[in-house]
């Protein structure tokens, strides 16, 4: 049992699970199943929507199916030859406050099912509590983790060590450090359904983060009850490797139809946004006039088909190192989302030190957001830390950006050497460009100061953040003049 990474990009991975039953690819997506009123058979997911695992819950099995689910094992009781996860019930007690188990009865009974993946009973930290109470479910889910290890008898078990803490982002950070000191083979952030019910996206990148930024970055993070596609991007740039999602059949019983920009009422279409094999068959009118239960089951599929559409986009976006510009685009989608995108920037540093330094293609930056990217950040370090003029230049000259890349084989650099010939010979030559701010000419063609586009004009943010990188630099030189050549297309 092992979890190795292919291919980075941001915090994200494509990455190979290994469980006792089967190697899984992550970003994986787990659909929720609910063993008492599944609208979808769990042997259809895997055949026809290609899901490689799916996820349960325990202590509901083990109300309802207890004899039947331990004679026949997990995979056989719900007919799925993939990877199968459990939860533990804690989401019950967050609802209900309690449940009718111990610790030690959900361990054991995860272990006599044959769980490929299983929870410890954590207790969720919820939304609307005060810090004290917040404390608890960190403290009791942590005594709890480290009495797991007493009572477990299982070693081909992947077991989930959740963080606690919610909107309290110290406390997400102490139980994450905890937590990671205990032998699990997986964590997962615990209580960020309420977050991204009431679409605060900016909390959610703030605990994912605290969490992240104190757990092994080896292990793999779960994200709870991670619903809708309109995230998914976000939720794995930032380093989550596995969701899981009751959203596709709860949002089908209310006619809601799901897709990667958002969420639609049924009866608000005239036409599918989709070409999944449900949506190209008929029209919202002709679904709308479905019996109740079809309509439920062809909305429940259409969603998965829409989830799994979009985890696929996500994993060659990481492939093509192109997954900044995807969550830029799906950050357009709801202005929650831009918000969170734009929270991004706290943790700009911690991203940009455990993302790739080359990408297989060129990059694309389109307005200020692009300034938070790992490539903007790290040529900014590098240029402060490690690069120092060559020679004794007395004279700096920046000059401005040309349509033609790398900067100094251009017509119009040409023509700068032909009139400034004697200058440019004793001079440190710079380029000033959007979005990296300076660049020295020996860098020039250093990836990826010329293998980018960007969207011009600047933006008002992006052309004060290369004013300020130009004062910085000249702040730095030890040149003693200074000649800026300015743009007059650029100039306003």
């Amino acid at each position: 049992m092992s979890f190795e990474s292919r291919e980075k990009d941001l915090l994200a991975r494509i990455g190979k699970l290994k469980t006792k039953t089967c190697t899984v690819e992550t970003p994986l997506l787990f659909p929720v199943i609910n063993p008492t009123t599944q609208t979808i058979p769990p042997s259809q997911i895997k055949k026809e929507f290609g899901f490689e695992a799916l996820i349960t819950n325990a202590y509901i099995l083990k109300q309802h199916f207890q004899k039947q689910s331990v004679d026949k094992g997990i995979h056989k009781f719900l007919d799925f030859d993939g990877m199968v996860m459990t939860d533990s019930g804690a989401y019950q007690i967050l609802v209900y406050g309690d449940i009718q188990a111990t610790q030690e009865e959900i361990v054991q009974y995860q272990e006599q099912i044959g769980s490929d993946v299983a929870t410890i009973l954590d207790i969720p930290t919820g939304w609307k509590i005060m810090e004290k109470h917040a404390r608890q479910t960190v403290n009791e889910t942590l005594r709890r983790a480290k009495e797991f290890f007493t009572c477990k008898t299982r070693d081909d078990i992947l077991w989930v060590g959740p963080v606690q803490g919610g909107r309290y982002l110290d406390l997400v950070a102490e139980s994450a450090t905890r937590m990671s000191k205990l032998p699990f083979q997986i964590h997962a952030l615990g209580s960020p359904t309420e977050v991204m019910e009431r679409y605060r996206f900016d909390v959610l990148v703030d605990m994912i983060m605290a969490a992240k930024m104190n757990l092994p970055i080896d292990r793999p993070l779960h994200l709870f009850g991670a619903g809708h596609p309109l995230m998914f991007a976000l939720a794995v740039a930032l380093g989550c490797d596995l969701f899981d999602s009751a959203a596709y059949a709860l949002y089908a019983k209310e006619n809601r139809y799901m897709t990667e920009i958002g969420t639609f009422r049924l009866d608000e279409l005239e036409y599918f946004p989709c070409t999944c094999p449900k949506c190209t068959r008929k029209t919202p009118k002709q679904v709308l006039e479905l019996p109740d239960k079809e309509r439920e089951l062809f909305l429940a599929e259409h969603n998965l088909y829409a989830c799994a559409a979009e985890i696929r986009r996500i994993k060659q976006a990481i492939r093509d190192g192109r997954l900044w510009e995807y969550v830029e685009m799906r950050a357009n989608s709801h202005p929650a989302l831009y918000t969170a995108v734009k929270r991004v920037a706290k943790y700009k540093h911690f991203i940009e030190k455990h993302s790739p330094s080359t990408k297989p293609s060129g990059l694309f930056f389109y307005n200020h957001l692009s300034l938070i990217r790992p490539e903007v950040i790290r040529h900014q370090k590098l240029l402060t830390e490690r690069y120092s003029p060559s020679g004794q230049a007395k004279t700096l000259l920046l000059i401005p950006q040309t349509t033609t890349k790398p900067f100094h084989k251009s017509y119009e650099y040409k023509q700068i050497r032909k009139k400034l010939k004697q200058e440019i010979a004793k001079a440190n030559v710079c380029f000033y460009a959007a979005p990296f701010g300076i660049i020295p000419i020996e860098l020039d063609e250093v990836y990826p100061l010329s293998q980018h586009e960007t969207a011009m004009p600047p933006d008002k943010e992006t052309i004060e953040y290369i004013a300020e990188q130009i004062t910085n630099y000249i702040k730095r030189n030890t040149s003693k003049t200074v000649t800026l050549i300015q743009d007059r297309k650029s100039t306003r």
